[in-house]
């Protein structure tokens, strides 16, 4: 197993990419409900900022940040995976998913990318946003329900996160 090295530094922006194991379902916004009682569950235990979050078919994107002297995101990603998954039948099963009792659902890990600067996280931030207009799930970000841009449309982060001369590509055809 390789041996990551996080920063040290406390309160920093972190922005996560979480998939399932089959990347063709539709699970994620299928069992919404499911999936933000998860997430409720682990704040209401170990609290941390949402700064953005985005959920698709089969993998999400975040912006998270945690409370002073706490890096521990690890723990909350295990607890919101596991939470999601008790109770749903058993994914496709390798032999390394029965000897860690693992249920196949999800995606060992999750990517993470601690936010560097202001443009590093606007980049972050329109990534977020924009993910389902360049997956073909919509044509304009606004449009699709499970995001995090209808807040910040309602607050000007959008406008913010628009100025800071981040290129977005064009949608894959």
């Amino acid at each position: 197993m390789p041996e990551y090295r996080r920063p040290r530094s406390f309160e920093t922006l972190i922005f996560f990419t979480v998939a399932l194991a089959t990347r063709s379902s539709d699970l994620l916004t299928g069992q919404i409900d499911r999936l933000r009682e998860a997430v409720s569950q682990t704040r209401a235990e170990r609290p941390f900022g949402i700064e953005a979050w985005i959920v698709l078919p089969d993998h999400l994107h975040c912006m998270w940040t945690l409370p002073g002297g706490d890096r521990d995101y690890a723990t909350r990603w295990r607890l919101i995976k596991t939470r999601f998954s008790c109770g749903l039948p058993m994914g496709e099963r390798r032999p390394s998913h029965i000897a860690r009792n693992e249920r196949g659902i999800w995606q060992r890990g999750f990517w993470e990318h601690h936010i560097r600067d202001e443009h590093d996280m606007a980049a972050h931030l329109l990534y977020c946003w924009f993910n389902p207009v360049k997956h073909g799930l919509v044509q304009r970000t606004q449009d699709w329900p499970y995001s995090s841009v209808h807040r910040e449309f309602r607050s000007g982060r959008w406008e913010w996160a628009m100025s800071q001369g981040v290129e977005i590509a064009a949608p894959e055809p």
